[in-house]
């Protein structure tokens, strides 16, 4: 009987000893998983942030669409200006300039059309996965652009992508995510606002 009672006890300590530790393990882990996560979304609203700019550059507004934003990475183009010849060094020292050379034909001005995609990513970047959350399956950014007045009654055109932490860190203990949500900004965003670049960092709900 008594040996019963110390297996019984044994046991028990043994049981005590793993729900301490896994107690003490757990969020660890969970804040390991979230710094990864973390990282990789704001590698990606970083990149988005990227197209857009490339976006506003050549249409003169941002987009809301991840369709025309992907679209528009895969498949337009930039044009790029190039001078071909040069003006030679007796002409160059008399003070001859680029303008007086192109009049005299010495150089010519060709334009060329580069990639979207290659110009500021690289022909290998996963682009049609752009619109996705990483470590998720199906979960999107959201996407959103408008313009807005500012004080001074300059309208600027705005965008921001975010995403709720309830996404990011789906498939991880709902309580940890809980408190965390509780304790920091439940959602991680980037954008730009009166012409600034956001920082890619954590936001309240707006």
């Amino acid at each position: 009987m008594r040996a019963a009672i110390r297996i019984v006890l044994a046991l028990a300590i043994i049981l005590l000893g793993y729900l301490l530790l896994e107690s003490i393990m757990k969020p660890i882990r969970f804040n390991k998983e979230r710094v990864k996560r973390e990282r990789e979304t704001i590698s990606r609203l970083e990149d988005i942030r990227t197209a857009q700019v490339a976006f506003k550059d050549k249409y003169g507004r941002y987009t809301g669409s991840f369709d025309s934003l992907i679209t528009f990475v895969k498949y337009d183009s930039f044009p790029v200006v190039r001078a071909i010849g040069s003006i030679p060094d007796s002409l160059y020292l008399e003070g001859m300039t680029e303008s007086e050379a192109i009049k005299l034909g010495l150089i010519i001005r060709d334009t060329m059309y580069v990639s979207v995609l290659d110009s500021i990513f690289s022909v290998r970047y996963p682009i049609d996965s752009l619109r996705y959350v990483p470590f998720s399956d199906t979960a999107q950014f959201f996407l959103g652009a408008t313009e807005i007045e500012t004080a001074s009654k300059v309208r600027v055109k705005v965008f921001e992508a975010h995403v709720i932490n309830d996404i990011l860190l789906h498939g991880m203990d709902r309580q940890l995510i809980i408190n965390y949500n509780a304790d920091q900004f439940p959602r991680l965003a980037c954008g730009i606002s009166g012409g600034t670049h956001q920082q890619c960092r954590k936001l309240g709900v707006t």
